[in-house]
């Protein structure tokens, strides 16, 4: 089989994570992956924001938990998180973010690196708090969270997948 579709096919997400980190030479090109994905008119709007500082992703990962009601952590302990922001003025942003989330978590995958899409980043860039942090990293409020991807190494066993659902593709 192809090594891009065995990826593609094995790939799953990961929610148990050791404390090492992703080498800086693996990231750059899981970012640069994220950098060649697909875009509404080529606009490229999508922007990454790369966390490895650990206080800064206890912060956000309170704030996501907040969200949801609770005080986990819902980054799993990953040491590494890429906020993915998508450009408002653009009419496929939410598009382009996604696009440029699943060539982040498939290109971890194909070097090794494990990886999961966490939501919630709209809701904690709309807060007061995360609209700081925003302003601190150089983006307007015309950007809008689509997603954390999570990168690390798993502590546990790699899942497998499950089967597929019935009715999945349909053919006319």
């Amino acid at each position: 089989m192809n090594e891009t579709l065995k990826t593609l096919m094995e790939r799953r997400s990961v929610r148990s994570y050791k404390e090492e980190q992703v080498p800086e030479n693996i990231l750059q090109q899981i970012l640069e992956a994220g950098e060649y994905a697909p875009s509404g008119m080529g606009m490229q709007s999508a922007v990454m924001v790369v966390v490895r500082d650990k206080d800064t992703i206890n912060q956000i990962s309170r704030m996501n938990a907040a969200v949801m009601g609770n005080d986990g952590d819902p980054f799993y302990g990953a040491p590494t998180v890429v906020i993915v922001f998508g450009d408002s003025t653009r009419g496929t942003y939410v598009e382009d973010g996604s696009l440029v989330m699943g060539n982040l978590m498939n290109a971890a995958a194909s070097l090794g690196v494990d990886s999961c899409w966490i939501h919630r980043a709209k809701e904690v860039f709309l807060s007061e708090e995360g609209k700081t942090l925003m302003k601190k990293w150089g983006l307007g409020e015309e950007y809008v969270g689509i997603g954390n991807c999570i990168l690390g190494y798993s502590d546990e066993p790699h899942p497998q997948a499950k089967a597929r659902k019935d009715g999945y593709i349909i053919r006319v």
